[in-house]
């Protein structure tokens, strides 16, 4: 059997921005691979690139030169309506600030992209990743219901209801305190093994960023480091 391709390939990326001071170079020249199943946490100072690599990575930023390929597929040739398409049927995305519908309830928002890829069973799939997440009363409460810890559970089981090849996580635990992101990051690590999904954190903690196969550290625009946490 052949193996999978590699989940993510990055082949030098830059992302250059303009500014009232000029242009402002935020990655220059990166490149990593990320094998398929693999947990890989990005690190570094604020300021570092680390998220816009994440958004380049996703498809929801362009970036200025360079090569994104992600489950097999060089996103960097599609234009915005095939990008769409892609990010639906390849990627699941979960950032720091929930970005729940809110007159929707927590079924309905994580039915979203079920039923945008078609799926005839979108709300059973859906209250079943509820279920999952710990929410199964908690399905027909909207947004302004739920708490911060409940919202981004919610936001976790629709990123992950899909079944993505590649969950991207932009500081998921970082609008929480201690111990409600302590078992926001336990179920996203649950809920991702369940997917059979590949990882890519954005973290700055470092006691997150260790429960990963890999830490790649980002300086200035540069990955510095590329450390493996376990075999």
């Amino acid at each position: 059997m052949l193996a999978p391709p590699p989940a993510i390939v990055l082949r030098d990326i830059s992302l250059t921005l303009t500014s009232a001071a000029g242009p402002v170079n935020i990655l220059a020249g990166v490149s990593l691979q990320v094998e398929a199943g693999e947990a890989v946490a990005l690190v570094g100072p604020s300021g570092s690139g680390k998220s816009s690599l994440l958004m380049v990575a996703a498809g929801l930023e362009a970036a200025t030169a360079g090569r994104a390929i992600i489950a097999g597929t060089d996103i960097t040739r599609l234009g915005e309506d095939a990008l769409a398409r892609f990010r639906r049927g390849h990627v699941g995305i979960v950032f720091q600030s929930f970005h729940l519908i809110p007159t929707m309830t927590a079924l309905e928002n994580v039915a979203v992209p079920l039923e945008l890829a078609g799926a005839d069973d979108a709300f059973a799939r859906a209250r079943e990743e509820l279920t999952a997440a710990g929410l199964a009363a908690r399905v027909d409460h909207y947004p302004a219901q739920l708490s911060g810890g409940e919202q981004q559970r919610v936001a976790l089981a629709r990123a992950i209801a899909p079944k993505p090849a590649v969950l991207f996580a932009d500081e998921p635990t970082g609008n929480l305190d201690a111990q409600t992101g302590a078992g926001v990051a336990e179920l996203l690590f649950a809920l991702r093994a369940r997917a059979g999904s590949t990882l890519f954190l954005v973290t700055h903690e470092e006691a997150l960023a260790r429960r990963c196969d890999r830490i790649l550290r980002l300086m200035d625009g540069r990955i510095v480091a590329d450390e493996r946490v376990r075999a």
